[in-house]
C-alpha cells in the first residue's frame, strides 16, 4: 500500500497542480475535477496493485508504469508516445541526419498494423522496393498487431549487416515476404542536377543540414548553368515523410518574398503562431512547380501548402499524406521524454492539413512512358517537285540542312517530373513570346 499511495502522490501533484495554482472563478469546477481525478487515480491504482500480485510473471514497477504511460499516449492519436532513455537518444541522432535501421518512416494504423509512410531515398528499405502505403504485417514471422508503434519500430533496429524479414501487404497484391539488411542511414535531404535550362532539387526530409543544403545546391547549379540562366525550378517533395518545423519553414522562406508561411494552432487559440517570409527569394521569382504524393507529408505539405496559397509555384502529383498535426518533445529528465501532439497546421489561408492533405493543382498520377512506333507517312517534303521552305532572314547559309535519322530518344521514366519539366519549359517559352511582342 504504501508504493501505491507513492505513485498516486505523484500522479496526482502532476495532474492536480496546474488546477490548484489556479484559483478564482473556477473553484467549483477544479473541486468537481478534482474529486472525480481522485476517483479514477484510485481505479488505476487498484489495477497497479493487482497486476503486480497477480500477474502469471513477475513485472517490474518501471515496466508497469511505462506500460501504462505509453497506453495513454497512443491512446491519444497515431502520433503521440513514449521514449525511453534510449529512444530519446536515438531520436535525437535521427534529426541530425544520421542513424542505424532501414529507411522508412512509419506510423500506426487504425487496425493496429505499421503503416509506411514513405521510404527514404537510397537506403535499405527503398532499395527493397517498400513504398508509400504499404501495412508491414509481421517482422521475421511475428504479428504486428498487439505492438506499440515504439516496439514495432524498436524490433525493426537492429545491430548493422543483420537481417529482418517484413511482411507486407500491398493494395494490389497477396501479402509478401521483403528481407532488408539493416545500415546506417546517412540521410543526405537535398540532392540536385540540371534538366537542360531547369533546376531539379529533391529534398528527402527535413532535418538539422536541409536549409543550408538547399542553399549549397541553389548555388552549385547556377554556377554549372553560368551565363544560360534557369528556365524555372522544379521542388521534388514526393516520399519526403517530413521533419523538422523550422527546417520547413526556412525552405518556404527561400522561395517567398513576404507573407505567412504557416501558422500552429494549439488548443488555447491565444497561444496560436505564425511564421512568416522576409524578403528575398533564393531562386530570383523563377517559375517553379512542386512534385507532390501520398508519401509527402507534414513539413512536406507545409512548404508545398505555403507556395501553392502564395500562387508562388503549381503543386503538381498525387494528393499529399494529410499529417498537419504538431508533436512537442517533452523531456522527462531521467525517464526519456514524451512526444505529445500539441497543436495542428494551418496554411497562409487557414486550412487544416490534418488528414486532409494537400491537393495538387494539377493531378498526375505516376506512369510508365512507352514509346509507340508510328507508320511511315509520307510528308510535303516527300512530294517529287516540292517547293522548299525559302530564305529565312536570321538563317546562316546552310542552316536548316541535315538528315532525320529517325532514331527515337530514350523515354524519360519518371512521367511526373516529366510532366513538371515540360510545364515549365512552355511557361518560360510563352515569357519570351511575351517579351518579344512588347518590345
Amino acid at each position: 500500500m504504501k508504493t501505491r499511495s507513492l505513485i498516486l502522490a505523484a500522479v496526482v501533484g502532476l495532474l492536480i497542480g496546474p488546477w490548484l495554482a489556479d484559483a478564482g472563478a473556477a473553484a467549483e469546477a477544479e473541486k468537481k475535477n478534482t474529486a472525480e481525478t481522485y476517483r479514477l487515480l484510485n481505479l488505476f491504482g487498484d489495477v497497479f496493485e493487482r497486476v503486480r500480485a497477480g500477474y502469471v510473471v513477475e513485472p517490474t514497477d518501471e515496466e508497469l508504469i511505462e506500460a501504462a504511460i505509453t497506453g495513454m499516449l497512443t491512446a491519444l492519436d497515431p502520433h503521440s508516445s513514449y521514449l525511453n532513455a534510449k529512444n530519446f537518444r536515438e531520436m535525437q541522432v535521427q534529426t541530425r541526419g544520421k542513424f542505424g535501421g532501414l529507411g522508412i518512416q512509419v506510423s500506426m494504423d487504425e487496425t493496429g498494423l505499421v503503416r509506411v509512410i514513405s521510404p527514404i531515398d537510397d537506403t535499405p528499405a527503398h532499395r527493397a522496393g517498400i513504398e508509400p502505403g504499404d501495412l508491414v504485417t509481421h517482422l521475421d514471422g511475428d504479428p504486428v498487431l498487439g505492438l506499440t508503434l515504439s516496439e514495432a519500430v524498436d524490433k525493426m533496429r537492429g545491430p548493422v549487416g543483420t537481417d529482418i524479414r517484413l511482411t507486407i501487404r500491398r493494395a494490389d497484391r497477396d501479402p509478401f515476404d521483403v528481407t532488408i539488411t539493416r545500415a546506417i542511414i546517412k540521410v543526405d535531404p537535398v540532392r540536385s542536377r540540371l534538366e537542360d535550362n531547369v533546376a531539379y532539387l529533391r529534398i528527402t526530409s527535413f532535418n538539422e543540414q536541409t536549409d543550408k543544403g538547399l542553399k549549397k545546391a541553389m548555388e552549385k547549379l547556377e554556377d554549372e548553368i553560368g551565363d544560360d540562366g534557369l528556365q524555372g525550378l522544379v521542388l521534388d517533395l514526393r516520399n519526403n515523410p517530413g521533419g523538422l518545423l523550422d527546417q520547413a519553414v526556412a525552405v518556404a522562406d527561400a522561395f517567398m518574398e513576404k507573407g505567412e508561411i504557416v501558422s500552429t494552432r494549439p488548443r488555447e487559440v491565444e497561444e496560436t503562431q505564425r511564421f512568416n517570409a522576409r524578403p528575398g527569394d533564393l531562386s530570383g521569382g523563377l517559375p517553379m512547380v512542386v512534385l507532390i504524393n501520398g508519401g509527402s507529408a507534414s513539413a512536406s505539405e507545409i512548404v508545398a501548402g505555403a507556395l501553392q496559397d502564395h500562387g508562388r509555384a503549381v503543386i503538381l502529383g498525387t494528393k499529399s499524406f494529410g499529417k498537419g498535426s504538431v508533436q512537442t518533445i517533452i523531456p522527462l529528465p531521467g525517464h526519456g521524454a514524451m512526444r505529445l501532439t500539441t497543436a495542428r497546421y494551418y496554411t497562409p489561408s487557414g486550412r487544416s492539413i490534418q488528414a486532409v492533405g494537400i491537393d495538387p493543382d494539377i493531378e498526375v498520377e505516376p506512369a510508365r512512358i512507352e514509346t509507340i512506333s508510328q507508320p511511315q507517312r509520307r510528308r510535303e517534303s516527300d512530294l517529287r517537285g516540292a517547293l522548299d521552305n525559302g530564305p529565312s532572314e536570321d538563317a546562316e547559309p546552310g542552316e536548316g540542312e541535315g538528315e532525320d535519322t529517325g532514331a527515337a530518344a530514350e523515354p524519360p521514366q519518371d512521367y511526373q517530373l516529366q510532366r513538371a519539366l515540360d510545364l515549365l519549359r512552355g511557361l518560360s517559352v510563352f515569357s519570351h513570346r511575351t517579351d518579344a511582342a512588347g518590345r
